[in-house]
């Protein structure tokens, strides 16, 4: 790709998805902070992943930046209008079109557009929330497990995979995606800098506040490393201990009950705020502040 996609993505004015679609459900859910840092932790194993990250973000400088960054873009593509999508796919492919370079570690070119490296980190992040989410104790069935992954194929197109380009549609497909694309995996000096990056985050400005949660949020991440498949937990130098698995399931659950405790407008975003009064006003008014609704 070069320049600005000629082609923009065909989306309905409405939006991508429904109130019925389960990509609200897992979107919508208190596990996605879990699936979130999970995500970032699992793309970071891909050696060109991350010195696109490495060389092209300011992750050092400005880690929340990108959390938020991430965070805005998924509530964009899956609660906002057509013209809402439309314009964050038109930034991030933009974005796209600057970052690459090559990576120092193995001296191969990358290219953020390239599909095979938009289609890694896609897949780390859906099966991330897909697994933050049954972990934590939401009930997700197989088929909507699959329907799921089918939703958010159409989101990895519109980003720049091709529409010819496999992208996982099931569980059973992911599984095998994820062990075909294993014998690349790496954790790179900038991978294993990611990581303390993420347990012991920088404090700035307002961030300064939160010094005294530290422990809560070194709390955060370490669950959802816990959360990683072992074989990336191996990667990064962890131990792996399969008995520890339970107790991480019982952490993420604590945690997910515990979020659902807080005030709605304190655990939903902006653009599920308002997709949620734009679909039903009157659900909004009659579900309270205090809903579980997803």
């Amino acid at each position: 790709m070069n320049g600005e996609p000629s082609d923009p993505p065909v989306v309905p004015a409405a939006g991508l998805f429904t109130p019925d679609s389960v990509s609200w459900t897992v979107h919508a859910d208190p596990s996605m902070v879990l699936g979130g840092l999970r995500a970032l932790l699992l793309q970071a194993l891909h050696p060109l992943a991350m010195a696109a990250v490495a060389q092209h973000s300011a992750f050092r400088e400005d880690p929340w930046g990108r959390l938020y960054r991430t965070a805005h873009f998924v509530g964009a593509v899956t609660y906002g209008t057509g013209g809402e999508v439309r314009e964050a796919v038109r930034r991030v492919r933009l974005i796209h079109e600057h970052v690459r370079g090559t990576d120092p570690e193995t001296g191969r070119s990358y290219s953020a557009g390239d599909p095979e490296l938009l289609t890694w980190v896609h897949c780390a992040e859906v099966d991330s929330f897909v697994t933050a989410a049954r972990r934590s104790g939401l009930a997700l069935s197989a088929a909507e497990a699959d329907r799921y992954l089918t939703e958010q194929a159409t989101v990895a197109h519109l980003v720049g995979v091709p529409r010819e380009f496999p992208v996982p549609t099931t569980v059973r497909e992911l599984d095998a995606y994820l062990v075909s694309v294993r014998p690349l995996l790496r954790a790179t000096p900038a991978a294993r800098e990611a990581l303390r990056f993420a347990v012991l985050p920088p404090l700035h400005g307002w961030a300064r506040l939160a010094g005294p949660l530290r422990p809560a949020w070194a709390s955060l991440v370490g669950c959802a490393v816990g959360l990683l498949p072992p074989w990336a937990r191996r990667l990064y130098g962890l131990p792996v201990c399969p008995a520890a698995d339970p107790l991480v399931t019982v952490q993420a659950r604590l945690l997910r009950q515990a979020a659902l405790r807080l005030p709605r407008s304190w655990r939903e975003g902006p653009h599920l705020a308002a997709a949620r009064r734009r679909h039903d006003p009157d659900l909004w008014t009659r579900s309270g502040e205090n809903s579980e609704v997803p």
